[in-house]
């Protein structure tokens, strides 16, 4: 009797910690780009409470992103083609600046 407790105290433990091991790569997962506006808009409508905060975070949601300036377009097109050497990286910059 006395094996039978020790197995299921094992056994319980055992699963203990194969659930936490299978909930840590979901809690370490990076927020989608989506999922990261839902929290900056409930951010900003914190303290409201019912239509006002459903209305508050829907008109956040659905604002249209600003333009990127030409610097930061720059910066954007030149990260995307990193690691390219000369004429390669020109015409990938250039391609990536003229959105084709």
């Amino acid at each position: 009797m006395k094996q039978l407790i020790t197995a299921l105290a094992l056994a319980l433990c055992a699963a203990g910690a194969f659930a936490a091991d299978a909930a840590a790569p979901a809690a370490s997962k990076a927020l989608t780009p989506q999922q990261q506006k839902m929290g900056d808009c409930a951010s900003a409508n914190k303290g409201k409470t019912g239509d006002d905060y459903k209305n508050g975070v829907k008109a956040c949601m659905s604002a249209k992103s600003e333009p990127l300036t030409q610097q930061q377009k720059m910066g954007a097109c030149a990260k995307a083609n990193k690691g390219k050497k000369g004429d390669d990286y020109k015409s990938g910059v250039k391609a990536c600046m003229t959105g084709s």
